[in-house]
């Protein structure tokens, strides 16, 4: 039978977030319904709010969860009730030429759930990234969906369902970072971060923070940066060239994703470093550049499209090492709120106060 279960949604370009009664049905072939235990307050779902991703009002919003399966579809043999996942929104098809190439880290047509989650009236609701966790249940496509340690802090890993993973992966997967590198990040909230946690995990030797706020820089450094600059009182390619004696860093993360930060990282990188675009720009936004520029520098220049993860290969590792004590997930989450507290996370999120809200339900 249908269920009927709370839901935060957006329905209009800026307008305030509501709590209203959603209609989960059962899922169909391939999809899972889950239990809800937590969702992380991520930029991305603002982002949804203000419009900036489609017009596809009203929104279910909310995409960093972590929850127990609570039933499941025809043909789900991936996971089964009761099994404790996080979420993800890349779910391969296996079928595409990415996936055939052995690539599926660029998958073409990842799955979503077929059915859609209504409002009590038939509205069809578009899920943030194909999930909508910000609900007390949610309904999924099974690839969707994977299992980690049950004795886990849901909390906790439920932020690599985005903008942790995102970060990490940026400096483990797409920049490839190795021992001994030096890395620069420039932007230093939740993933910015994540990026710095993934460079030091990875080996690198020097890691350079970079952002406009020094509470952010504070952050930055606790979490492993070895360097910290703000951007305000110091010309950044410049200063990290100076911390890289004056070569510039092996690859540099821009997690910020504007025209002028992306050309930090170009000029702060070493002649045959790497750039490695992890924040997301406006459609608006463009660069301008001499071509000679990129005619006269080797290295790579990359996009990381969340952190170029396998979500059934890193997730549980990552969590693994988590459990080990052997990375600091848990310094992400910095208050842990109610349901009905998401419009709140948005105004301290775009004040720049917390790493990451964590609705608790």
């Amino acid at each position: 039978m249908p269920q009927q279960v709370r839901g935060v949604i957006a329905r209009a370009k800026g307008a305030p977030v509501e709590i209203v009664e959603i209609t989960i049905p059962d899922p169909g072939p391939g999809e899972v319904v889950v239990a809800v235990a937590t969702c992380g307050v991520c930029h991305t779902d603002l982002t949804y709010r203000e419009g900036g991703i489609n017009d596809e009002y009203p929104f279910l919003l909310g995409h960093e969860a972590a929850g127990i399966v609570e039933s499941v579809g025809e043909g789900v043999d991936s996971v089964e009730v009761g099994d404790f996942v996080v979420l993800n929104w890349r779910a391969v098809c296996g079928q595409c030429r990415a996936c055939k190439r052995g690539r599926p880290q660029y998958c073409f047509d990842t799955h979503n759930a077929k059915q859609k989650m209504t409002l009590e009236d038939g509205t069809e609701l578009t899920p943030a990234l194909g999930i909508g966790a910000f609900a007390d249940k949610t309904l999924v496509h099974a690839g969707q969906c994977t299992k980690v340690d049950p004795s886990a802090d849901p909390a906790v890993v439920g932020l690599l369902g985005c903008g942790v993973m995102a970060g990490m992966g940026a400096a483990m997967n797409t920049g490839n970072v190795g021992r001994g590198d030096s890395v620069a990040v420039i932007g230093c909230g939740g993933v910015g971060d994540a990026a710095i946690v993934g460079a030091r995990l990875a080996g690198a030797s020097k890691i350079i923070a970079v952002d406009r706020d020094n509470k952010k820089l504070e952050w930055a450094r606790d979490l492993g940066a070895t360097h910290t600059l703000n951007a305000t009182e110091f010309d950044v390619v410049e200063a990290v060239q100076t911390l890289t004696g004056g070569f510039g860093a092996d690859v540099v993360i821009d997690a910020v994703g504007r025209p002028e930060t992306w050309k930090q990282a170009f000029y702060a990188r070493d002649l045959a470093g790497t750039v490695v675009l992890v924040g997301v720009p406006t459609p608006d936004m463009t660069l301008e550049m001499p071509l000679v520029d990129f005619f006269s520098r080797g290295g790579s220049l990359k996009s990381s499209w969340y952190g170029d993860c396998l979500p059934e290969r890193d997730f549980p590792m990552l969590v693994d090492l988590y459990q080990q004590g052997r990375l600091p997930l848990e310094k992400f989450v910095t208050e842990r709120i109610a349901l009905d507290q998401v419009e709140q996370a948005f105004e301290s999120m775009h004040r720049g106060e917390v790493l990451r809200s964590v609705v608790v339900l």
